[in-house]
């Protein structure tokens, strides 16, 4: 089987028999396989976590661009950028040749991104609808340059509009927290799990709530352990404060 074949979202990997039924592409398979893997060593704090980060949005990209949804195609690029930045943050020591630690959002900066998260998520409910046709736009016009001839896209409503903007600005959100280390991104991609879980089980795609529901417990692990390590760090830091 060829490259090519591997990348084709009609190449079935698996029929799962969950509802009526899930043909499960070798590339979707790959690129679940990739995020589950992805999701699990940040929750151990491994970068390597970002290998696989970036493996993840790249087969998603090539999914998206398939069923012509140019629009979260293009936010692949957001999030394949930020995995490459979350890599460098993680390992570039600092002025006291000391890495980044795990660590809580201070009162001001979670109010903050509250705040801005929330109007967010507000303006994003209303311009939905054009916000991802401009994205799709954007994307179609891009490849275009590049001789792909794609139609110009068609504006369609979307079915959620409040949860799919939830989703979008927290998974944002959740991935740039997690870039920097702060504990409330495994907060944050709990609500998204769980947004996520129910709107697939109503639209009767059963396989993708179970692979959320992995997703969610992976990050109930990943808030425990990101809870306990940044316990740990700020103990260290006021021993080491007492001491001098």
């Amino acid at each position: 089987m060829d490259l090519l074949s591997l990348l084709d979202i009609n190449n079935t990997l698996v029929n799962i028999p969950i509802g009526g039924g899930y043909a499960m592409s070798w590339v979707e398979g790959f690129g679940t396989i990739f995020g589950l893997l992805c999701i699990w060593f940040a929750s151990q704090e491994k970068t390597i976590n970002y290998v696989f980060g970036l493996l993840n949005v790249t087969l998603f990209a090539v999914i998206f661009f398939q069923i012509q949804l140019y629009g979260l195609l293009l936010l692949q690029l957001f999030f394949f950028c930020a995995n490459i930045y979350g890599w460098y943050a993680w390992t570039k020591p600092n002025s006291s040749g000391e890495t980044l630690e795990v660590r809580w959002l201070s009162q001001s900066k979670l109010l903050a991104i509250s705040g801005g998260s929330i109007a967010a998520i507000a303006l994003l409910t209303i311009y939905i609808d054009p916000f991802f046709f401009s994205l799709a736009t954007i994307a179609v016009d891009g490849m275009n340059l590049f001789g792909a001839e794609l139609a110009e896209p068609v504006l369609a409503p979307d079915a959620f509009p409040f949860w799919d903007s939830t989703m979008t600005v927290l998974s944002i959100v959740a991935q740039i927290l997690m870039t920097r280390k702060y504990v409330e991104n495994w907060m944050l991609w709990i609500v998204i799990n769980i947004i996520s879980i129910g709107i697939y089980a109503t639209q009767g795609v059963f396989a993708m709530s179970v692979q959320y529901s992995i997703l969610m417990f992976i990050a109930a692990n990943g808030a425990r352990e990101w809870a306990r390590t940044a316990k740990e760090n700020i103990n260290n830091k006021q021993v080491e404060k007492a001491i001098a």
